[in-house]
């Protein structure tokens, strides 16, 4: 089946090499301008994998990014950021690239073109039908991606996608995709700039919401961060100091006896 991938098509500007620094920045930013707005659009679709999402992880479940490329390193930043951010297990989240850990750094060649290495990537993980697993792919035609959800939905493993091209062979194979449509690229098929944004902002609500959804904010505040430097401390302590009425010296005692903001709360009496 073919279709017109917009991710490819021919920028609306032309000689970019003739503008000036200034009009460059501002085309640029004229176009990250509409990013939300295609995010918004898409707002129900994410709302059916959240959903589907919290119900695995409430189950005993875990969420598998898997992508490649500037789509498979913005799965693994997401992923990396749930266990300090929420302090949940480093194995709830997990996010996979093609070409393994090295093409986080450095692009590996053709890594994305395996029709069989997504799918034993996630077999490394013993992945069950407890889990769901997310294909992150800009074009939504990348094979490593695309077979590996196939692979999914022939073992009955939940499935999403989060692709900039409408009616993509991903978006088809994901049983919950999610497409967001930015149209061209400033330079023309550099799908790390919108449709890179674009995944990245639905990276965020998945994640965000997610957590929200199995408790691990309260009011407003990260009150299970992993408090793993001076800033997270600080910013621990303030929450004490404003919930408890308690001093700044109080509050990071009472830090380094229950170990997060959560405990604290839970442990703490003024009697």
């Amino acid at each position: 089946m073919s279709f017109t991938k917009i991710t490819e098509q021919d920028s609306l500007y032309n000689d970019l090499e003739k503008m000036e620094v200034s009009e460059l920045l501002t085309n640029i930013n004229k176009e990250d301008k509409t990013v939300a707005f295609a995010v918004e659009k898409a707002i129900p679709q994410v709302e059916t994998l959240v959903k589907i999402i919290v119900d695995k992880l409430n189950n005993g479940g875990r969420l598998f990014y898997i992508g490649a490329g500037t789509s498979g390193r913005l799965g693994i930043v997401d992923a990396s950021e749930c266990p300090p951010t929420f302090g949940v297990s480093h194995d709830l989240v997990i996010g996979l690239i093609a070409g393994g850990d090295t093409a986080i750094r450095k692009a590996v060649e053709f890594a994305e073109d395996s029709t069989e290495q997504g799918w034993s990537d996630l077999k490394a993980h013993k992945i069950s039908e407890k889990d769901v697993v997310v294909g992150i792919a800009a074009s939504g035609t990348t094979p490593y991606v695309i077979k590996a959800l196939e692979n999914c939905n022939k073992n009955n493993i939940a499935t999403g996608c989060i692709t900039c091209n409408e009616g993509s062979p991903l978006a088809l194979t994901a049983k919950a995709p999610i497409s967001v449509v930015v149209g061209p690229e400033f330079v023309t098929g550099s799908s790390r700039m919108k449709a890179g944004t674009a995944q990245k902002l639905v990276l965020n609500m998945i994640s965000t919401a997610t957590m929200i959804q199995l408790g691990k904010v309260k009011g407003n505040k990260m009150v299970d961060m992993q408090l793993s430097n001076n800033k997270l401390v600080e910013r621990a302590a303030k929450m004490l100091v404003s919930e408890l009425k308690v001093d700044k010296e109080k509050a990071e005692t009472l830090l380094k006896k229950y170990g997060n903001v959560r405990n604290v709360l839970k442990n703490y009496s003024n009697d």
